[in-house]
């Protein structure tokens, strides 16, 4: 127990120093890697995000690795989303138990889009080439039940974004750890995400030729050079959260959580939200996410599930999310769990 404690006190020391540190500047815009701020999951995105103190199913390897000690059997994930300007997300999980107190789990997250006309200020209608626009993160992922009320865990990813000739990567490493309350049943979450160095384009467009003295006349003035993009940090996020089942029987089971969030590329905010399970069947959900965050154009989400056993085969879960974007088109989300 004694270990637990030190873990729960260096884990929200780090937190406490990182909030000193970041302060109250919203600091939009200022990271690299904005599809890993994208929410995974059409289950806890319908419960508003509020996720870190649920993580009981594959997408806790997204919102607190310590979770997938939870998930008693292999378990994989899909999850799909048409998002903003005809982007497509994509995120595929695995998670498999070693034992009662180990478990690991593997992700792949990727956007993608259309391929779209190379245009130039001199060819405003295309010059007949086109370019490419990608995202990806890949991760592999750990968590242990250190007691039979508190476990830890995380995640080990690389990561890349790459737009025609450039790409950028790096690794980052995601940290999360659970409690469960002895007599109440609260259950308290907490993870960091995105920890990691900072990350620049590179490629074959910062290649050019330099003149070092324009003002010299017959000097070498196509020196082989190359263009020193400017490093972007990670969108590191630090999440704290509570959740309960409020209602549990055998017909009826209703789930409440609420996180506090503290991006350092925006101001802090709450995601609150709600779960109901009947018969441990049919799932409504709701939630409000982006709670305090003036400027956001997200809000309300709900959603709903279904659960159902294949005779002699795997059991499966499907989820949708729907979301609301203000002047933006609204959001759907489509998960699929299959249960092995």
């Amino acid at each position: 127990m004694i270990r637990c404690k030190k873990i729960i006190i260096i884990t929200a020391c780090s937190a406490s120093l990182y909030c000193q540190i970041t302060g109250s500047v919203s600091n939009v815009g200022t990271t690299a890697a904005s599809f890993l701020d994208i929410g995974i999951g059409a289950r806890s995105l319908s419960m508003g995000g509020a996720f870190v103190a649920v993580a009981d199913d594959p997408t806790a390897l997204y919102w607190n690795p310590a979770g997938m000690v939870n998930i008693g059997r292999p378990t994989a994930h899909f999850f799909h989303s048409p998002w903003l300007a005809d982007i497509r997300f994509n995120h595929s999980a695995l998670v498999v138990p070693f034992d009662r107190s180990s478990t690991f789990g593997f992700f792949i997250t990727s956007v993608t889009m259309d391929e779209m006309q190379v245009r130039t200020v001199k060819i405003p209608e295309g010059t007949g080439e086109y370019f490419s626009v990608s995202n990806v993160a890949l991760a592999g992922s750990f968590a242990r039940r250190l007691t039979d009320r508190f476990s830890f865990g995380f995640n080990v990813k690389y990561i890349q974004e790459k737009i025609w000739h450039m790409n950028a990567g790096g690794l980052a490493v995601d940290l999360g750890s659970l409690f469960v309350t002895k007599n109440s049943g609260l259950r308290i979450g907490m993870s960091i995400s995105n920890f990691g160095g900072k990350i620049s384009m590179e490629g074959y467009d910062t290649e050019v030729d330099y003149d070092v003295d324009e003002t010299m006349y017959g000097n070498n003035d196509k020196i082989d050079a190359y263009l020193n993009a400017m490093d972007w940090p990670l969108p590191l996020v630090f999440r704290a959260g509570v959740s309960k089942d409020v209602i549990q029987s055998e017909i009826h089971k209703l789930t409440l959580a609420g996180d506090a969030v503290h991006p350092n590329n925006n101001v802090e905010y709450l995601n609150l939200g709600f779960e109901y399970i009947f018969r441990g069947i049919l799932a409504i959900r709701g939630g409000q996410a982006f709670l305090g965050m003036e400027d956001s154009k997200q809000g309300l989400t709900f959603g709903a599930g279904l659960n159902y056993q294949i005779p002699r085969g795997p059991r499966i879960t499907i989820d949708y999310s729907y979301r609301s974007f203000g002047v933006f088109e609204n959001i759907a989300g489509y998960s699929l769990n299959l249960i092995f």
